[in-house]
């Protein structure tokens, strides 16, 4: 009686939420814009509240408690974790009428505050012609790193199709400045508003395009230490390089951010009926339309019409993604961008930050027991937060468990590199 009578509470709030601050919503999601009507989000609170948790057991919203997230890692990466980014060692708890993960998914899209940044933008060639575009914050007023050629740097990596705008980039800018650091972010090809030059975008697979704005960054700052940060897809992107370049990639470390670890177990997970009415056919629509805005430039070397229909990410991938990059098969793709057994390849500190109840990235597809052998990678999970969720409080639009971990790693990566480089070095017993 009493747990029904909470999740009654938890609708209500909700649904007084809902329609107080919601008639039409636009949902930009890993990049991608859509639109989620007062219907659905109804729905899906009262799917949420009275049936399916994603993937977790229903329990009483407001019994829940808050909770340690797990870190698992060696012992002497754990010790330098809890003394300087102390956040990994806190309870999280997730707002109260949005603690499930498709609900964090969605809302955090639109609730979450936008902070102010003016970025300068360069635009860089690749070596088939192509071009990349890079969003800068120069940081010149840098109190703690006044001159320019040491002042670390924060390389971020959007999600699918995303870009620069995206409030868990602007909120990832904010905690690099305010700590006196200089960001840069990635655009991917033909996503960050330029003009595609070459019948190429990109895949979580492929690591030419990261590889040429490392060196490019590296060139212009060689003595700046460089730190990657990628988000979802761009969390995937980051892996594979670190896995292909090993000791010589450049950077002195990563974080990644609800990150899918098995694009198969992904796919599979985006397939389910819930989560492909709520994620899967609008992340589809989108990616279809992006491919169309160049059209001109991508017909020759993949069948845009055919593409066009496709109702799917798997879909979408099975007809443009393993095309276009020469892949046998959809699901030589798929082994081929997933960076779970590519872990051990890796050299450089790595922070990765996943939910239980991501519904893009599955727990159980975590490479929770490899991580626990190498000296160099920490995986943190929360119970809750969903994909890019991670909020807190009552009215979680300013920043929340995910950004103050950002700001505090590469704090504790920029400030500690001594500790840093003794921690992973040790093996584990």
């Amino acid at each position: 009686g009493q747990e029904r009578a909470d999740n009654l509470t938890i609708l209500s709030w909700t649904l007084h939420y809902t329609l107080k601050h919601t008639c039409d919503i636009s949902i930009s999601h890993t990049g991608c814009s859509y639109p989620l009507t007062l219907t659905q989000l109804v729905f899906l609170a009262f799917f949420h509240v009275t049936y399916a948790n994603s993937v977790t057991p229903l329990t009483s919203p407001l019994s829940l408690v808050s909770q340690t997230p797990v870190l698992v890692c060696s012992n002497a990466f754990r010790t330098f974790l809890q003394k300087h980014c102390p956040v990994v060692a806190e309870r999280y708890c997730p707002t109260p009428w949005c603690w499930g993960g498709r609900l964090q998914t969605l809302v955090q899209a639109f609730i979450k505050s936008r902070p102010s940044v003016s970025y300068r933008n360069e635009l860089i060639r690749t070596a088939d012609g192509g071009q990349i575009s890079l969003d800068w914050v120069d940081n010149g007023a840098s109190a703690a790193y006044p001159e320019s050629s040491t002042r670390p740097t924060v390389l971020i990596l959007p999600g699918l199709t995303g870009n620069s705008q995206q409030p868990y980039v602007l909120h990832a800018i904010s905690q690099a400045t305010r700590r006196g650091y200089r960001c840069v972010v990635f655009n991917n090809r033909g996503f960050g508003g330029e003009e595609l030059l070459t019948p190429l975008t990109f895949c979580a697979a492929n690591t030419s395009d990261l590889e040429r704005v490392v060196l490019h960054v590296k060139e212009l700052f060689p003595q700046a230490p460089l730190l990657g940060a990628g988000v979802s897809l761009g969390g995937m992107l980051l892996l594979n390089y670190l896995a292909r370049k090993g000791s010589e990639s450049g950077l002195v470390a990563g974080i990644t951010l609800s990150v899918a670890w098995n694009t198969v177990e992904s796919t599979a997970s985006l397939e389910q009926p819930i989560n492909w009415l709520l994620f899967n056919r609008h992340l589809t629509v989108n990616l279809c339309q992006a491919v169309n805005r160049h059209r001109k430039m991508l017909e020759k070397v993949v069948d845009i019409d055919y593409v066009m229909k496709a109702r799917s990410i798997h879909e979408f991938d099975e007809r443009y993604t393993s095309v276009l990059f020469g892949y046998k098969s959809c699901l030589d793709y798929y082994y081929d961008a997933s960076p779970d057994y590519k872990l051990p390849r890796t050299a450089v500190p790595i922070l990765c930050l996943n939910a239980a109840d991501d519904p893009f990235s599955p727990k159980h597809a975590f490479p929770l027991a490899l991580a626990k052998h190498l000296p160099n990678v920490a995986l943190l999970v929360t119970a809750h937060g969903g994909h890019i969720g991670f909020l807190e409080g009552i009215f979680p639009r300013g920043e929340g468990y995910m950004d103050r971990l950002i700001g505090q790693y590469i704090e504790a990566v920029f400030e500690h590199p001594g500790d840093l480089k003794r921690a992973c070095s040790i093996k584990q017993e």
